[in-house]
């Protein structure tokens, strides 16, 4: 089934401009067996030049549905159907960005008559539509509308299918979201064109329905189909094998995502989550005494069952973190291991380290230095509450710290309940606390985020 169409926009930047006008075809690939048309109402103004192009202006479309309106409309219309268009970019496009906005992925595959003309009907001077209807005789009526445009294209199209009818032309042509992509043979594509382009959590499931994997993203559909990039290691690879399922739970912002995470990998112990328990956060800063007695700070990747006293994501974050306790603390640059030199560090040269990089600073003094530093990266307030993004627009998210634990998440709507630290409370959905969550708390504070920090 192909589901021939024509889009009117604003403009022509999907990311800007708005649909004001949508047809659609569906086509058996014999004859036309359903017609759909409606003017959108873009919520927004249509500019003087795209209306005299069109014919579609403000007032046309002040009384017509808004996109979301007629979203399920075309979403079952279109549903299993190969999208046909001339210049099919832009017209997917979109109709891609409109389904986006309303969270919502729209997937299909598409065919361009463009350039499915270009390999099936060559030598024509011009291809865009107007050009090619007059040089083949294609009547085209109401020209910049869209179905004046959708029906010019089903005859364009019905004439390339006489002239490809085994369809190798046409299937060598059609595209789709994830043509770079490898899949397992048994497994149903379709699964992805559900997944949201929102933060939360998703779960792999093989043929039993077990949970194989678990792994979060601030963009859950663009961080799956990673997986099934061509770029994997033999171990990815082997997952992907395996993968005939996927669910996912959206969680409205970054840090509940890596909580979430956490709790479920140590629950459900997914058997190619064991090795990798702290992936997403490789580096930390670890702390040891040297042989004169001196505390020692490093950043250095994270291995096995390693503690450091700080998780970070990278290397050089590990780094500015030690360079700015280092610096607010006054302590030496050689023994927090930003040099590595034998001699007395810079810093004491210019009276910024009292010389414990060469043994005058008293061992006691220093090491309490380094503790009140390290002392710094801790919560400030035992009791604490963060609010956060949730998973609507009129929704947020708590995350509660009391006596400097870890006790849960849970979503309210602020309209309704305020920021009321007792009915907060209420709405924290206890949770397991333990080393990992607190390292991600941690991590979070001390990253710049819109995030509110309510104390009590």
């Amino acid at each position: 089934m192909f589901a021939i169409l024509d889009v009117e926009t604003t403009g022509g930047n999907a990311i800007h401009d708005k649909i004001t006008e949508i047809a659609i075809y569906l086509h058996d690939g014999n004859r036309v067996v359903k017609e759909y048309s409606s003017l959108i109402n873009p919520e927004c103004n249509i500019p003087p030049f795209i209306a005299r192009l069109t014919g579609i202006s403000d007032e046309m479309v002040q009384d017509a549905p808004k996109f979301y309106e007629i979203a399920k409309d075309i979403i079952e219309l279109t549903e299993g159907a190969t999208i046909v268009a001339h210049n099919a970019p832009f017209d997917y496009g979109f109709i891609s960005h409109e389904y986006k906005s309303l969270g919502y992925t729209f997937s299909r595959d598409y065919l361009c008559t463009v350039r499915l003309s270009r390999k099936l009907i060559p030598g024509y001077k011009s291809y865009s539509l107007g050009n090619l209807c007059t040089s083949l005789g294609i009547p085209l009526f109401n020209r910049h509308r869209a179905g004046g445009d959708a029906l010019a294209t089903v005859k364009l199209f019905e004439l390339l299918l006489s002239r490809d009818p085994d369809k190798t032309v046409l299937s060598s042509f059609t595209k789709n979201d994830y043509l770079n992509l490898r899949f397992p043979p048994e497994f149903n594509r379709a699964i992805l064109d559900k997944l949201p382009e929102l933060p939360g959590v998703y779960y792999f499931h093989n043929v039993d329905n077990s949970i194989i994997y678990v792994g979060k993203s601030t963009n859950i559909r663009k961080r799956v189909l990673m997986h099934f990039s061509n770029k994997q290691t033999r171990k990815a690879i082997e997952m992907r094998s395996c993968i005939r399922d996927i669910s996912f739970e959206v969680t409205g912002n970054e840090l509940v995502a890596l909580l979430l995470e956490s709790e479920e990998i140590k629950h459900h112990q997914p058997v190619y989550n064991r090795s990798q328990k702290n992936s997403y956060y490789n580096y930390g800063i670890f702390k040891s005494t040297n042989e004169n007695g001196y505390t020692t700070l490093t950043a250095a990747k994270v291995k096995g069952a390693d503690k450091p006293v700080l998780i970070t994501r990278t290397h050089d974050e590990a780094t500015s973190i030690i360079e700015r306790i280092t610096e607010k603390f006054e302590l030496c640059q050689k023994l927090t291991g930003l040099y590595s030199i034998s001699h007395a560090c810079f810093q004491y040269s210019i009276n910024r380290c009292n010389g414990a990089c060469i043994g005058k600073e008293n061992v006691t003094d220093y090491n309490d230095k380094v503790e009140s530093a390290l002392k710094s990266l801790e919560y400030k307030n035992p009791n604490f509450m963060i609010i956060g993004d949730g998973r609507t627009s009129g929704e947020k998210t708590v995350v509660q710290i009391e006596d400097g634990r870890y006790v849960g998440f849970g979503y309210f709507e602020p309209e309704f309940t305020g920021q009321s630290v007792d009915i907060l409370r209420d709405l924290v959905v206890p949770r397991l606390d333990n080393r990992d969550v607190q390292r991600i708390i941690r991590y979070h504070l001390n990253q710049k985020t819109n995030d509110i920090l309510l104390t009590y």
